[in-house]
């Protein structure tokens, strides 16, 4: 166990390397030419590694957790539209009206919505579990976003949720997130993290205007500048990030850390595996890729941390919404690998 803040922090085990050559041996057998089913055959190893089983069991019971905060820097021009509109997808989240809402459905996954600091007060809403830490983050335009106390407590309640749906049966976990302005902040911590510029991680999120990148790209740069100063990943988190970010990255360490498959989404997924993988190093080894995000960090990321997705549809909506729909592949290749036949005469 490391150390992070005043408590132990859950070391990843290493991929099973016995399980995924056991994997590509049985690859070798199934009643197919050889290499016939591509990246889906590396999926299946990769799967193996991941349980340290082989076959990998097949995941039948997906669960979406979304993680819902807000970000100070909203007020700084950080978005073109208003903090307001996170609580409002809270609630379109929870009447089964969104896009993750459909293709959850869709593929057969429960959604959870996990209200970690939005700015607006919720009303009880069906499928919506309060566990806030603040209303909202402070300006990373002006300061710190979290104290590292405030951060540490959102990556707990990844870290408990996480390890609460494992408990009830959940066995491939898929990380979305809610929040206006958390691009901003993901830009920010990916900066730090991989060590680029302001200009080549900012994008256009939720649709600032082509005037407004710039001033997005500065509000970027000064944080990234502020992380220089940081002694350790979590004052990282604390300094750029966002209460879902930091949560999304205790969902991360947490399933890796149970041996359960999990899928990351796109920017902010990525900032927050990054921050998971600086936290609790190896756990990006155990990530599933789902897509590969039209915002330009995304793909930073992906680099940064050698990971492949197994989707490109030029999304860059959020929510969980392409690690959602990556799911079927990561059912499929484990079914295949555990259910296709021998080739003859084996």
């Amino acid at each position: 166990m490391a150390e992070v803040g005043s408590h132990p922090f859950p070391s990843v085990p290493p991929l099973d390397v016995q399980a995924m050559e056991l994997a590509r041996q049985r690859w070798a057998t199934r009643a197919m030419p050889p290499g016939a089913l591509g990246r889906l055959q590396d999926l299946g190893v990769h799967l193996a590694g991941v349980t340290g089983r082989c076959p990998p069991p097949a995941p039948r019971r997906p669960v979406v957790v979304v993680f819902a905060g807000d970000h100070g820097v909203v007020a700084d021009g950080a978005s073109a539209w208003p903090s307001e509109i996170t609580a409002a997808m809270v609630a379109t989240v929870s009447s089964g009206g969104a896009a993750i809402s459909v293709f959850a459905d869709a593929v057969g996954a429960q959604v959870v919505v996990v209200d970690v600091g939005v700015k607006t007060p919720l009303p009880p809403l069906a499928g919506v579990r309060s566990e806030r830490v603040a209303d909202g983050t402070a300006s990373i335009a002006t300061g710190a976003a979290m104290t590292p106390d405030q951060a540490e407590a959102a990556v707990a309640v990844g870290i408990r949720i996480a390890s609460e749906q494992i408990e009830a049966g959940a066995d491939c976990l898929i990380g979305g997130d809610l929040g206006i302005g958390n691009t901003t902040a993901a830009a920010a911590l990916i900066g730090a993290f991989t060590g680029r510029l302001a200009e080549e991680v900012t994008g256009h999120g939720a649709g600032v205007p082509a005037a407004g990148l710039d001033h997005k790209r500065r509000l970027v740069t000064a944080a990234i500048q502020r992380t220089q100063g940081c002694t350790g990943p979590l004052e990282v988190l604390a300094v750029a990030g966002g209460f879902e970010i930091a949560a999304l990255a205790g969902l991360y360490v947490a399933a890796a850390q149970n041996r359960v498959p999990y899928i990351v989404d796109g920017v902010i997924a990525g900032a927050a595996l990054c921050a998971a993988d600086a936290l609790a190093p190896g756990t990006a080894a155990h990530a599933i890729a789902g897509h590969r995000s039209s915002e330009p960090a995304a793909s930073i990321v992906l680099d940064h941390l050698g990971l492949n997705p197994l989707l490109d549809l030029n999304l860059r909506l959020g929510e969980g919404t392409g690690a959602c729909l990556a799911f079927p592949l990561v059912q499929a290749s484990a079914r295949a690998l555990a259910d296709m036949a021998d080739l003859p005469n084996r």
